[in-house]
């Protein structure tokens, strides 16, 4: 399987004693997690396993989730650890001008005159708003607020390529 995965959470322990899972989510809201199939479970690095039909419920901060095939307690504690993973491909079509983050992390950075920023390294939330953080081929870091408008003038997904109204000294 060689193709693109977003990773959507991580089974964390297990609940109760009929195989349940704990999962921590990372989509938003918590519960889109079981919106998305086949969920990818990624036990060892680089080996994958598809389980389709995952369900569950809100469950403290985290979530409780069910798997086919999997009915006791014993069976869930040895898929603690492992990845949650889904094809790019499950993911829906974004409207103009949204993009998912996966697919921002990588893009060069310019800023307007051209210069280069370097390469998205991360995407975070500061509270006020995402942030972009680059670092270029010196090892510099910037953090960049993602404000469409602001900050951010265009995002070209096939030319791979953000550019910012940014100060390169900042």
């Amino acid at each position: 399987m060689n193709e693109r995965r977003v990773l959507l959470g991580r089974i964390v322990g297990v609940h109760g004693v009929h195989g349940a899972v704990k999962v921590e989510s990372y989509t938003e809201p918590r519960l889109a997690i079981f919106g998305y199939t086949p969920w990818l479970l990624e036990r060892e690095p680089g080996r994958f396993d598809a389980i389709e039909g995952a369900h569950g419920h809100a469950q403290g901060k985290g979530i409780a989730a069910m798997l086919p095939g999997v009915a006791d307690r014993d069976v869930a504690a040895g898929l603690v650890g492992a990845n949650v993973w889904v094809s790019r491909a499950a993911l829906p079509e974004l409207p103009p001008g949204e993009f998912y983050q996966t697919d921002l992390e990588g893009l060069q950075v310019v800023d307007t005159a051209g210069v280069d920023l370097g390469r998205v390294t991360e995407l975070f939330d500061n509270g006020a708003h995402m942030v972009l953080a680059t670092r270029d081929a010196g090892g510099r870091e910037r953090l960049i607020p993602y404000v469409a408008g602001v900050y951010v003038q265009s995002v070209d997904l096939d030319a791979g390529r953000i550019t910012v109204d940014w100060n390169p000294d900042d």
